[in-house]
């Protein structure tokens, strides 16, 4: 993407102004379908879930809509003005979490106490209580795991950075969309990844519980890639595998 060093604006809101731009200039007309996701990927030269999330940002200030199995069409022109600020998206949030509660985990698995273990086998059985509803309270259980596990660190700073990543899950309009659009196609906490945090904690071992986390938190991002998919038809055994390979690079550093 040519943009100038100056240009501090989310990756996703470039791609947006950019795609908006062609909207009110005609390059892209009422009605028309965009070019695929990969195309525009390819085009803006930033990752899919880059798209994607431009694309909800546009879909949210309704200049596009969604067609499952068809791809991403205009509805009308944008009015002038800048585009509003919509914040952060679901990936660059999770994988934030997943830097974060990770290493968090990890040492909570040396300092948690048998009381705190036994709380997180309660509100691990609020979740499975949960995840049968098909409102956001399905959410209240598993924010209490990932805080408890926080505090279990005996640190505070680290407490409040997990904290204000949650909090971030329902401040930003573009996170809170597709979060939302996660839920309607039927994405809930994960129950055995939970169970697998909850095992390394009781063995008291941080190697396994980091990993366990890690991998919670890779298959949610997995998850929002599936639910937030922008051209189903053109979706292919090597398109999943190239995706995978991406998060899997940007996870081992």
């Amino acid at each position: 993407m040519t943009t100038s060093t100056a240009d501090t604006r989310k990756l996703y809101q470039q791609v947006a102004t950019s795609v908006a731009a062609g909207i009110a200039a005609g390059r892209y007309v009422v009605g028309q379908r965009l070019p695929s996701e990969r195309d525009l990927a390819e085009e803006f030269g930033v990752s899919r879930p880059t798209v994607r999330e431009a694309m909800i940002a546009l879909e949210i200030r309704g200049l596009v809509e969604a067609r499952p199995g068809s791809g991403i069409y205009v509805t009308e022109a944008p009015a002038t003005g800048p585009a509003p600020e919509l914040d952060i998206g679901a990936f660059e949030l999770t994988e934030a979490r997943r830097l974060f509660e990770g290493e968090a985990c990890a040492l909570a698995a040396s300092a948690i106490t048998d009381e705190e273990i036994s709380e997180l086998e309660v509100v691990l059985n609020q979740m499975v209580g949960e995840n049968t509803l098909a409102t956001p309270i399905g959410e209240q259980a598993d924010r209490r795991f990932h805080t408890l596990i926080a505090q279990a660190t005996r640190n505070s700073a680290i407490v409040m950075v997990v904290e204000n990543l949650w909090d971030l899950r329902y401040r930003s309009p573009l996170c809170a969309a597709m979060l939302a659009k996660a839920r309607q196609v039927g994405v809930r906490p994960l129950i055995e990844d939970h169970r697998e945090i909850l095992d390394a904690l009781i063995q008291r071992d941080s190697k396994a519980a980091r990993a366990a986390m890690h991998s919670h938190l890779g298959r949610v991002i997995d998850g929002l890639l599936t639910a937030t998919e922008m051209d189903a038809l053109a979706r292919t055994r090597s398109d999943v595998e190239a995706r995978r390979q991406e998060l899997a690079r940007r996870s081992a550093i």
